[in-house]
């Protein structure tokens, strides 16, 4: 697991100089080649500072854990790993990766959120499904499931009810001719266990959360007591099962914290359950508005660990690229209008973005057999080809019409009085802020930041394709509807380019099979799918199921931007704030 030799010793004698003790050893931190630093929990705030000051990996991306319990070499001395990719958003690059190893008895290390804010939900996510417990993390808590919940399911050694067998597929599943419903062999029983000394009788659930409240200021001359109130779970307003709970001083939020969960049903611990390719169709589920940005990710982290088997041919790369851009022209109709929901406007959203979609999901149906959850991807390509058909149609919707329904939406909404007046100056964020607290996507470039993963860190063949990385300086809820409009512009542009350039050929390496042969390791692979940087972190023991199989979600991620969006506002800015974040709850929850 070593990096190479003469790399390795210039990079420690580095970091011992910078931050003594810090770096215990030096690892790959993907397949790749991606340095991992192995770090001394004692350490970790301040090599981290020093990496974002100093060497200006500015940007958390992402942040998980690893329960290596059973695994080869690992013993409870160091079972959990805490697993930090930091990237620099100027330069762009691999990035570098942190690695705190920690003993089975004492699961805990420093919170890194005084360092990247960002941190925040990660840990919390961390905390909730694996016990790993963050020293100084101000609310840590459970954000997924509910307090009384018991254990920490992605722990390897934690059953789920009705568990049947670590892999999938389960040998029960097969018409053997003794076939016993799950649900039947084990009735209740200690199938659903309890926290000790629980009873249902007497038991009284924890107080609901209280935000952070934020005092107004000496001036403010009428004061008043603050009242909490929740605002969700319910559809459409905060898009999904979703709730803000929220403190008032008066109309004002003075306080704001994200609730979610309520659609939980641990995407990841299944993933691990599954075959590598198995998992394909479960990711379709996450933002089940932009399924082919899913197969997207996913696929290229398995690729790595495959090396050449899971090289795609020429014509599959181009196949992916043009299903990516128009998932991203499909999610940006999308969020437009249910932006222009939030506001109170029905009838634009349905003539303008509905329709361009469904035209779309028309290609994907007659591409992948599917509107919406579109398991079109597959290992080394995709799992079938379009005839010219396909290809006539899909050029005349990005030359002939695309393009003029984007003007005019414009023509309706981008100098709107009503819309600038609810959107402009609302739900600010800086670009410090947003970098600090994780953002990504539209919401980061609606910021001023010019990061953009098919650029910072290029992938499949973005790099031979002409496009402009879409960025406004306004910051607020109508920077980031321009964004999108002209995200979708250069979405056209990159469509052009490769409808033009696609060539004949294969369009899988290898024979279609259900074992996917994986090298033992692990990868992190991203794309900047519509909502912003979706990643897939995996470790592999070898076998045909993934050890870990990690989410970085973006709709998730960018929710810690809610509240410093929120505060100072009013009720009905914050619904057009959380409108503009463009959350999908099936890919927050997962």
């Amino acid at each position: 697991m070593a990096i190479a030799d003469t790399v390795a010793p210039d990079l420690m004698a580095t970091y011992d100089q910078a931050v003594p003790g810090a770096v215990l050893g030096i690892e790959k931190g993907d397949i790749s080649g991606t340095p991992a630093l192995i770090v001394n929990r004692d350490k970790l705030i301040d090599l981290a500072l020093y990496l974002r000051n100093r060497q200006g990996f500015d940007y958390l991306s992402c942040l998980t854990a690893v329960d290596y319990l059973g695994f080869a070499g690992r013993t409870a001395a160091d079972r959990f790993e805490v697993v930090y990719h930091l990237f620099n958003t100027k330069k762009g690059g691999d990035g570098i990766v942190l690695k705190v190893r920690l003993p089975e008895h004492d699961p805990q290390l420093p919170s890194l959120i005084k360092v990247y804010p960002g941190a925040d939900l990660q840990e919390r996510e961390a905390y909730d499904l694996f016990g790993i417990r963050f020293q100084g993390h101000p609310r840590l808590r459970r954000i997924f499931l509910w307090e009384g919940f018991h254990g920490h399911p992605m722990r390897k050694d934690w059953k789920e009810p009705y568990y049947e067998e670590e892999h999938k597929p389960f040998k029960s599943r097969w018409p053997a001719g003794h076939y016993q419903w799950a649900e039947d062999r084990v009735p209740w029983g200690d199938n659903v266990r309890y926290p000790a000394g629980w009873d249902p009788d007497t038991f009284t659930p924890p107080p609901p959360p209280v935000p952070v409240i934020y005092e107004p200021p000496e001036w403010a001359s009428l004061k008043t007591e603050h009242i909490i109130v929740n605002m969700g779970p319910q559809h459409p307003s905060t898009h999904g099962v979703f709730r803000m709970i929220v403190a008032l001083n008066g109309e004002t939020i003075v306080g704001l914290e994200p609730e979610c969960g309520y659609l939980h049903r641990n995407h990841e611990k299944i993933g691990e359950r599954n075959t590598w390719l198995g998992n394909i169709p479960f990711t379709d589920r996450l933002d089940y508005l932009s399924s082919m940005s899913n197969n997207f990710g996913y696929v290229l982290a398995v690729e790595k660990l495959m090396g050449e088997r899971g090289k795609p041919p020429e014509r599959a790369e181009y196949l992916r690229v043009i299903m990516a851009e128009l998932t991203r022209i499909c999610n940006h109709m999308w969020s437009v209008g249910f932006l222009l929901n939030d506001l109170g406007a029905f009838f634009t959203p349905a003539l303008y973005t509905i329709e361009e979609r469904e035209l779309i999901l028309d290609l994907f149906e007659a591409a992948a057999g599917s509107r919406m959850m579109c398991n079109y991807m597959r290992f080394g390509g995709v799992v079938r080809d379009v005839d010219d058909d396909w290809l006539a149609r899909c050029r005349d919707i990005v030359f002939n019409r695309l393009e003029r329904r984007i003007d005019e939406l414009e023509t309706y909404l981008t100098k709107n009085e009503i819309l600038m007046a609810r959107c402009i100056g609302v739900g600010l964020l800086s670009a410090e802020d947003a970098i600090a607290l994780s953002v990504c996507g539209p919401m980061l470039r609606a910021s001023g930041v010019p990061y953009d993963v098919r650029r910072a860190r290029p992938y499949s063949i973005y790099d031979r394709f002409e496009f402009d990385v879409v960025t406004d300086d306004g910051c607020d809820v109508y920077a980031r509807y321009k964004v999108r409009i002209g995200e979708m512009r250069q979405s056209v542009r990159i469509l052009k380019q490769a409808l033009d350039q696609i060539p004949e050929g294969p369009i899988l390496n290898g024979k279609p099979s259900y074992v996917t042969r994986v090298e033992k390791g692990e990868s992190y692979a991203a794309v900047e799918g519509p909502k912003g940087e979706l990643g897939f972190y995996v470790v592999s023991d070898g076998s045909d199921n993934p050890w870990r199989y990690h989410i970085r979600a973006p709709s998730y991620i960018n929710l810690n931007s809610l509240a410093p969006m929120s505060i100072g506002y009013k009720i009905a800015d914050a619904i057009i704030a959380l409108g503009a974040i463009d959350i999908v709850l099936g890919e927050t929850d997962r």
